[in-house]
């Protein structure tokens, strides 16, 4: 009995505490009680801006709102337009809660996508989010004004896909931009998108987007889930994002692909797949990816499918010659030297006569040094970094060959692979590229051509065992899917590819009609 009433008590304080933690939330009836809990919460910051209004000499109303995050045009209109109230004699004077609260909404505020706060905790995240929000003095419920804003970078010409044919504007860091470029090409209401806050301290909007009747439920289902399951303090970037929800974290390959491109994005949506928009990035996600879509490019649809089909050929070659070229020197030069013709065998050697190093030394030394001057290219001032690369490039190369420290071939060798690495469409693919090639210069100088065989069996092996939310990455060579080979190695006309990709389990497979085919007009009979 004793322990009955002990554990009555307890219940009673927890329901007492919760009540008094609930009320503590709950915004006060006072105004200045209002603005001492705001203060209090953001450290009395100075970028947090108070303007007091009264109206019909009866409502003493308070803005609240964060000056740099917020349009202050739009501020200035919400109050002009209380301000002129004053005048109104159709404002009633008013004594419950909410009739106060819907006639501002209704008959004052000349601004869209308004909502009420009734706590301190979304009142701040409504601060947050560059919204305005308007506090009445003797009541407990406050009104939020959509007017996020602030300086934002125009829509400009993406600075990482440049085509020659194709629409020229680009992602910016504003979530809401990126969504209306989207929109602004996929115009049915079927374009569905969520948006949720991710990172307990920045609280950044993310953006889960899809087309309902085309993308797999299941394939939603998986990303909005595996976006609900992170628990970070920051997303700052859509690397972090990417990083979380990636099936295979310890692999060079990446499985989620960031595009900056409206049109690239909404082409995969069109497929059926799902982009990821981050708030304060350029760079949407594009999931679920294969190695074939990495090598692809937006521009491959406004060109051509003959010459499409010679680029892809083109860079599917540049991708082994990025990977291999400096290997197969080595091998070739150390181990397999009978498979060069004479005349080739002694120009090479004739040049490598005054070098001290052996091939591999001779190629990591060029390669690393190739890797400085680009991380250094990168890092560098604009103004000055043509210069330095040429001293790099030139002056530092053909110095070298003079010194004798390198064999003429090898820069050659090195600047060629180098360049074909280039062509690789996806920049994190081309990174993967990068650093394989040191392994298998490695295996090459240890085993030959032996070792770059094992060494591409290896990766064969890695590459069919990733999958990327849950379909395979060598998609559709590995498994093997005959109606989606129109469009990875070769490119079909447009009017040949009239089903999206079975991987994707698309809701609706077919996207035109299966008799598209153009055909000359038929002449009539005299």
């Amino acid at each position: 009995m004793g322990l009955f009433r002990k554990r009555k008590r307890q219940s009673g304080k927890i329901q007492e505490k919760q009540a008094v933690e609930q009320e503590g939330d709950s915004l006060s009836s006072q105004l200045d009680g209002n603005i001492k809990k705001i203060k209090e919460l953001t450290g009395d910051t100075d970028d947090v801006m108070y303007r007091s209004v009264t109206i019909r000499g009866n409502y003493r109303l308070l803005l609240v709102y964060i000056e740099g995050i917020s349009e202050v045009d739009r501020i200035n209109t919400v109050i002009n337009t209380l301000l002129q109230s004053n005048e109104n004699e159709d404002l009633p004077v008013l004594n419950e809660n909410e009739n106060l609260i819907n006639n501002l909404e209704e008959r004052l505020l000349a601004i869209s996508n308004c909502s009420y706060v009734e706590n301190t905790d979304d009142l701040l995240t409504e601060l947050l989010s560059g919204n305005t929000v308007i506090i009445a003095d003797g009541f407990t419920r406050a009104i939020s004004c959509n007017t996020p804003g602030g300086k934002r970078r125009a829509v400009e010409e993406p600075s990482t896909e440049t085509v020659i044919r194709g629409p020229k504007d680009g992602f910016t860091e504003d979530i809401r931009t990126n969504i209306s470029l989207i929109r602004d090409r996929i115009k049915t209401p079927d374009l569905w998108y969520k948006i949720k806050k991710v990172g307990k301290q920045t609280q950044t909007d993310v953006a889960v987007m899809y087309i309902n009747n085309i993308a797999d439920k299941r394939l939603v289902k998986e990303v909005a889930e595996r976006l609900e399951s992170i628990e970070t303090d920051s997303i700052l970037e859509s690397n972090y994002i990417e990083e979380f929800i990636q099936d295979e974290t310890y692999t060079l390959f990446p499985q989620i692909q960031n595009k900056e491109r409206p049109d690239a994005v909404a082409a995969a949506l069109l497929e059926g797949r799902v982009a990821i928009i981050v708030n304060g990035t350029p760079f949407a996600l594009i999931a679920p990816v294969t190695l074939a879509m990495l090598m692809q490019t937006t521009e491959d649809y406004y060109q051509r499918p003959l010459f499409v089909t010679f680029l892809r050929l083109l860079r599917t070659f540049s991708f082994f010659v990025a990977m291999l070229l400096p290997g197969v020197y080595i091998a070739v030069t150390t181990h397999h030297q009978e498979m060069l013709p004479t005349v080739l065998l002694f120009s090479l050697a004739a040049q490598r006569e005054g070098v001290p190093f052996p091939a591999i030394v001779e190629a990591l030394l060029m390669e690393v040094t190739f890797e400085i001057l680009r991380e250094a290219g990168v890092r560098m001032p604009k103004a000055i970094g043509a210069s330095i690369s040429i001293v790099g490039a030139l002056v530092l190369g053909q110095a070298a060959v003079e010194a004798g420290v390198v064999s003429a071939v090898m820069v050659i060798i090195v600047s060629f692979t180098a360049i074909t690495n280039f062509i690789i469409p996806t920049y994190n693919l081309s990174v993967a590229v990068r650093l394989l090639r040191f392994a298998f210069m490695i295996l090459s100088a240890a085993f030959g051509f032996l070792g770059i065989l094992a060494g591409l069996l290896i990766l064969l092996i890695h590459l069919a065992g990733l999958r990327s939310f849950g379909v395979p990455y060598l998609t559709p060579m590995a498994p093997f899917i005959l109606s989606e080979q129109k469009d990875t190695l070769f490119r079909f006309p447009l009017w040949a590819l009239n089903t999206r990709p079975e991987s994707l389990n698309p809701e609706n497979k077919r996207r035109m009609s299966a008799y598209m085919k153009p055909s000359p007009p038929k002449k009539e009979s005299s």
